[in-house]
């Protein structure tokens, strides 16, 4: 059974739907936030980085064929100084790990007590495009890659880590990534189960929005959302080659198809990463990993399709005010055999933008 509370931002009361009940469990589908491009890592969220194998196996994959006897460096380290002792253990030459948030500095620092750590790994606090290093760099870990492949501003600030830190030459880690969209139903997502936050999703909300100052329509993470709600197969909105030509604003358009008879209101994202050029990719939608599903909403009520119809969908990425983080926007043509032609278009600023403007956030938020 779902729940309201009451959440104070800045002085005002914010109301939250909540399920009590829901927490985070294999296949169980989990509502939150997108936490990755806000500063609102806890000790939870850094475990579900380190624990995650499905990451892990690829990323070593990468560091044991690319470190050995190399400069490394450690774009966003974490509280667990985790891709730079891997670095150490794979053989690189020394490591240059930096970490903006002052906490996760704090405890990163806390690692440079394991043997042969300290002596190879410079630790930095603070942000590379603020940051100088020397030598140059000949590898770059850069696990800076949200649910949506570029929300954590990966390519703006590897743009400027290939003109500041790393050698002409230099290997990115991982190697590429992609933002898949697919036609879907919120609800149905859910399947069957309640449409409300996770009660452990509040201390992000509040985060974020304190972080911000109001409250504003967040972007909806959804973990092991139910597949059979997707009505056609993903097609690639974002492509980022980290080892390649790194556009800091893109603009993709595809033409979903729709495989089955159900109803669509949006459409789901989620990542698709590949450590090495050559590797096997991890797929979030398929496999459980701390990146998660997107839901963005496009119109305001669930229309009815049919196998055959097409939903066009144009995705622009736009860089914010910051120069790093992009903002969403997307624009969308239902093109129906039975009810022709519907439009709708929805923007998911990377700061601010509206609250409670899209039904669905409204329900959410009551």
């Amino acid at each position: 059974m779902t729940t309201s509370v009451n959440m104070v931002v800045a002085g005002s009361t914010v109301r939250v739907l909540v399920d009590p009940a829901q927490t985070a469990a294999p296949g169980v589908p989990t509502l939150g936030p997108s936490i990755g491009e806000y500063p609102c890592y806890d000790a939870v969220s850094y475990a579900r980085m380190t624990d995650d194998e499905e990451r892990n196996q690829r990323f070593r994959a990468a560091l044991a064929r690319l470190a050995a006897g190399r400069v490394v460096l450690d774009i966003g380290t974490g509280a667990d100084l985790l891709w730079a002792r891997e670095s150490v253990r794979y053989g690189a030459r020394q490591v240059f790990a930096m970490e903006a948030m002052e906490e996760s500095f704090q405890r990163a620092g806390a690692w440079l007590a394991e043997p042969g750590t300290r002596e190879r790994v410079t630790l930095l606090r603070g942000v590379s495009t603020e940051l100088d290093i020397s030598p140059k760099a000949e590898v770059c870990v850069a696990e800076i890659i949200g649910s949506l492949a570029g929300a954590e501003g990966v390519a703006a600030v590897l743009t400027d880590a290939r003109r500041r830190h790393l050698t002409p030459n230099a290997a990115v880690v991982p190697a590429r990534c992609v933002t898949l969209a697919a036609p879907v139903a919120f609800r149905r997502l859910f399947a069957g189960g309640p449409v409300a936050f996770a009660a452990d999703s509040l201390n992000y909300l509040k985060t974020i929005f304190e972080w911000h100052g109001a409250p504003f329509d967040v972007r909806l993470r959804i973990e092991h959302p139910a597949r059979d709600a997707l009505l056609g197969d993903g097609q690639v909105v974002e492509f980022l080659d980290l080892n390649g030509q790194l556009p800091l604003e893109q603009r993709q358009s595809v033409r979903l198809a729709i495989d089955r008879p159900g109803v669509v209101d949006g459409v789901l994202t989620w990542l698709r990463l590949w450590g090495l050029p050559d590797g096997e990719p991890l797929d979030a939608l398929r496999v459980a990993s701390n990146w998660a599903s997107i839901y963005f909403p496009l119109f305001d009520s669930e229309h009815p399709v049919e196998a055959g119809d097409v939903l066009d969908l144009t995705v622009t990425s736009t860089l914010s005010e910051d120069g790093v983080h992009p903002d969403y926007h997307l624009a969308a043509v239902l093109r129906t055999a039975a009810a022709g032609t519907r439009s709708a278009s929805h923007s998911s600023p990377y700061r601010g933008g509206a609250f409670r403007n899209h039904p669905i956030h409204r329900h959410l938020f009551p």
